[in-house]
């Protein structure tokens, strides 16, 4: 039996929006994208172009996995995010746009830091994918980073995907349980931590809670195991005239700002994502950081 590009994604929108999947028609334009390296213009100009037998069969293995809630960017095993493309493993969390925030938000008083001093220093703290740390070591060539995470397979894709887009030779992978191994001073320190209470853990969508790690997502009873910890060890690691940014959980500003408040530190900047919700939040040493011109 011969089946067309079209049919097939006829088919495949069918099969999962039959399933309860929302977003069928997203989920499957960009699985075929990714599975045969077309664009989005292919799957209108390129619609009677007959699959081979073995195309079939990846596409049938692939709706199988997604109808078994794995997302789509895991089944294809990269994504993009923020312009640099990142590989996934099974170890490392899969970015979310939301992300691009935190990163959106560090570019400014990077880009002041090393107009003052020709460079800078970042620590990307729970690294995973790596995709903080690599977005702004390509958007800042001044700029040279350490990636610091628990599991030795999220600092192996993480190394690899400094490599993929052209940043290996300023990033280095640092294997410890957030300050535990880390040593020098930093002029950013910047971390998505896992912020999820542990009782809720089991109510999450079974796209997160099957397929992502669970070192990435369980914040402790009250979410906020990580901050506790980042809050306490980042005064021996900050530089006078640095700042520290964090992703949050949407209901955490207050708990987190009250947090770094008791050591010391004055937020600076609250950012919300793209749903409205709080989402990114960052800190300075009270009475450091410089004024504005």
């Amino acid at each position: 039996m011969t089946l067309t590009l079209a049919d097939a994604l006829a088919g495949a929108r069918s099969r999962l929006a039959a399933a309860g999947f929302a977003d069928a028609p997203t989920d499957v334009r960009v699985l075929v994208c990714g599975l045969f390296d077309l664009t989005p213009t292919d799957l209108v100009l390129r619609g009677d172009r007959v699959l081979s037998s073995e195309e079939m069969a990846r596409l049938d293995a692939a709706l199988a996995r997604r109808l078994a809630h794995e997302p789509v960017h895991r089944i294809l095993g990269e994504r993009d995010f923020h312009g640099v493309r990142l590989l996934l493993s099974k170890d490392t969390l899969e970015p979310r746009p939301d992300t691009e925030i935190l990163v959106d938000a560090m570019l400014a008083p990077l880009k002041r830091i090393v107009a003052q001093k020709g460079s800078a220093r970042l620590l990307d703290l729970g690294t995973g994918t790596g995709a903080i740390a690599i977005t702004l070591l390509s958007e800042v060539p001044q700029l040279f980073a350490i990636g610091a995470d628990i599991a030795a397979g999220a600092l192996e894709t993480a190394r690899r995907n400094a490599d993929l887009n052209g940043v290996g030779d300023r990033f280095t992978a640092v294997e410890s349980h957030w300050f535990d191994r880390i040593e020098g001073l930093f002029d950013i320190i910047v971390s998505n931590p896992p912020y999820i209470n542990s009782s809720v853990i089991a109510d999450l969508s079974p796209d997160v809670r099957d397929f992502d790690p669970m070192l990435a997502l369980d914040g402790g009873t009250d979410g906020l195991d990580a901050y506790r910890a980042i809050a306490a060890g980042a005064s021996v690691f900050l530089a006078a005239d640095g700042v520290v940014g964090l992703e949050i959980g949407f209901d955490q500003k207050s708990s987190v700002s009250t947090l770094f408040a008791a050591h010391d530190y004055t937020l600076i900047e609250a950012l919300s994502d793209y749903g409205g919700n709080d989402r990114a939040l960052v800190f300075a040493r009270k009475n450091h950081y410089p004024a504005e011109p």
